[in-house]
């Protein structure tokens, strides 16, 4: 069986991104607020963390998309298609310009083709060898530079972020009078 996990890159750039939104919240509410703040910011983080760790599976019967046993009591949606039953690839673009793909089956189901998987390439090696379809051609959703960019973007609001609350905690610039800190 091979486990194939969402791209590190995709992981890191979307758990930055929840980091430079969420970590100012419980320094700019009000100070009853602020313990809620901080609850809500870690059910969330889990809740982020879970969405993140859905991952794809692959043996000699066929392709499991499924969330890890510590959240799929939560996250329930998953679904599994033998290689025999896969029939064709459906391309779909998107409203961006990109293209997704759907496995269709000989049921008729349709699912969709994970795209942002690390070793994306590994999984359309197997998808070609144990099935009929054609998988030339077929790229990630979206090109790596653009996951690249908004890492640096987060990363560098969580950098901001954390100079300022280090200035203000240091008296080197006050906030002004009546606002919450």
């Amino acid at each position: 069986m091979e486990r194939f996990r969402l791209s590190p890159l995709i992981r890191f750039t979307l758990l930055s991104l929840y980091a430079a939104l969420v970590l100012p919240l419980p320094l700019l509410a009000p100070a009853e607020l602020r313990l809620w703040m901080v609850v809500g910011l870690l059910v969330g983080l889990v809740l982020v963390l879970g969405l993140l760790s859905e991952q794809v599976e692959t043996d000699d019967d066929g392709i499991r998309v499924r969330y890890p046993a510590w959240i799929r009591w939560l996250l329930r949606r998953g679904w599994v298609m033998r290689w025999q039953d896969i029939r064709a690839l459906v391309p779909v673009g998107t409203s961006q310009g990109g293209t997704v793909y759907y496995l269709k089956a000989a049921d008729l189901r349709h699912q969709l083709l994970p795209q942002r998987i690390d070793r994306f390439d590994r999984f359309l090696q197997l998808l070609s060898e144990r099935t009929t379809v054609k998988t030339a051609g077929i790229g990630r959703l979206t090109p790596p530079w653009t996951y690249q960019v908004l890492a640096v973007i987060s990363a560098g609001m969580v950098l901001m972020e954390a100079t300022a609350a280090f200035a203000i905690s240091n008296g080197w610039v006050s906030l002004p009078e009546g606002y919450p800190g």
